[in-house]
């Protein structure tokens, strides 16, 4: 079991620094942050640019993968971001996880105008990543599609790791996990929704493991579909998206952890601690989890 941690773009460079550097000291296997322009509740708080972040962030680590946590076409383009893609390849020496998926709605979707239906994003989508892997896998793109186009769209020199950066793809519905069978190496998800408001706390918990079992499922077939074997594609979870916080205590997160791999995932992501809102929890439990992580990862 891999251990991950999302670092939400919100500090200047200063104290940002010194985050990045203690996930690293901490023993996290990789750092995450946000690729948004805003997002949700803190839309109108501190939020910087995700690419120049993690190029600072690498010139700042030496030994963490690096990754976006993810990725859209809701404001992305595939050919310049491809370029961004290849950059934070070179500058992290082949560090760079790229997380992609389809979007979601809110800010991010409505700031360039008006947003794709759910039909549209997710079609959107497929044809977003499969240009984004046309043009890191080759010196030069061309190609004219539905919703892009690339007209000798060069590359070079590619990227350091070979075929490509590993893509980790963000699905929860059938269409989109055919995107991810198809081109990534690893599959990300959020789980299922976190349940009915008339469960208690316990009941909510359990069933949303129950629901994430199913979403394995669901993606082995689709994975089987495509001609992968499930267990060729690393599976990651976003174990913040529980109906209990990660972090509400170190003995929660093991617990987690535990259950994400009888599910069968390879990674598992939480969250930097925030001081209030989304994400609050102490900063003292994220060093006993950082003092626990050895024995977590073999957790059983």
């Amino acid at each position: 079991m891999r251990i991950g941690i999302v670092l939400l773009p919100q500090d200047r460079w200063p104290v940002a620094r010194e985050r990045w550097r203690r996930a690293e000291e901490y023993g996290f296997d990789h750092a995450w942050t946000y690729d948004h322009l805003a997002w949700r509740s803190l839309a109108d708080e501190p939020w910087f640019a995700t690419v120049p972040l993690l190029a600072a962030a690498a010139t700042a680590t030496e030994r963490i993968r690096l990754g976006t946590w993810v990725a859209s076409p809701n404001f992305r383009h595939p050919v310049p971001f491809a370029k961004d893609v290849m950059g934070l390849d070179d500058v992290s020496g082949g560090r760079l996880l790229l997380g992609v998926g389809a979007g979601g709605e809110g800010y991010d979707a409505e700031v360039l105008g008006p947003p794709p239906t759910r039909g549209e994003r997710v079609a959107r989508f497929a044809e977003f990543v499969d240009l984004l892997d046309e043009l890191l896998t080759h010196p030069v793109t061309e190609r004219t599609g539905e919703h892009y186009e690339a007209h000798g769209a060069r590359m070079i020199p590619g990227c350091v790791q070979t075929p490509r950066v590993p893509f980790v793809v963000a699905a929860n519905g059938p269409r989109a996990m055919r995107v991810a069978a198809r081109h990534g190496q690893g599959w990300a998800t959020y789980g299922p929704p976190s349940g009915d408001g008339d469960l208690t706390p316990a009941q909510a918990w359990e069933a949303w493991w129950a629901g994430l079992g199913a979403l394995v499922a669901r993606f082995d077939e689709v994975a089987l579909e495509a001609g992968r074997a499930p267990g060729a594609v690393d599976r990651y979870l976003n174990v913040d998206a529980a109906p209990r916080l990660a972090l509400e205590s170190a003995d929660v997160f093991e617990e987690s952890v535990v259950r994400a791999r009888a599910l069968g995932f390879t990674d598992v992501v939480v969250h930097w601690p925030r001081e209030e809102g989304v994400y609050a929890a102490r900063e003292e439990v994220l060093d006993e989890l950082a003092s626990r992580l050895d024995a977590l990862r073999q957790a059983d």
